[in-house]
């Protein structure tokens, strides 16, 4: 589970959607489909159409997956920090109604412009 005390998350790299396949039949629904998956050293992130899924892998063989599911429709407000000259990373900060915030750092090279992009068409409409 996020720790949305902390309100921080670990830095994220891409990866490719293909990666992230197997988990279409076990945890999406009807219509829903990945656009974006991000990793961390186990962990990772994955952004569908409908929600923010993160995968907390535990214990020592990781076959036990903790799955925290965060819905746009919660979201009340997001932020955006962009990569700088000598500070490469990016942040994506959500605040969710009732939960808090939840921020995500992501490693050099990701479009967050682009996926700040996305999130707003699910959040605004």
């Amino acid at each position: 589970m996020i720790d949305f005390n902390n309100g921080s998350f670990f830095k994220l790299r891409p990866e490719s959607i293909q990666n992230v396949q197997n988990l279409e039949g076990l945890i999406l629904i009807d219509g829903e489909y990945i656009f974006a998956s991000f990793v961390g050293i186990r962990d990772r992130v994955i952004f569908t159409n409908k929600r923010v899924i993160a995968i907390n892998v535990q214990g020592l063989t990781g076959k036990k997956k903790d799955f925290t599911s965060l819905p746009y429709s919660k979201i009340q407000a997001f932020s955006v920090e962009t990569a700088g000259t000598l500070d490469l990373d990016c942040e994506l900060d959500l605040y969710f109604s009732g939960l808090g915030k939840v921020r995500f750092e992501f490693s050099s090279g990701v479009d967050i412009i682009g996926l700040s992009r996305m999130i707003s068409e699910y959040v605004l409409n």
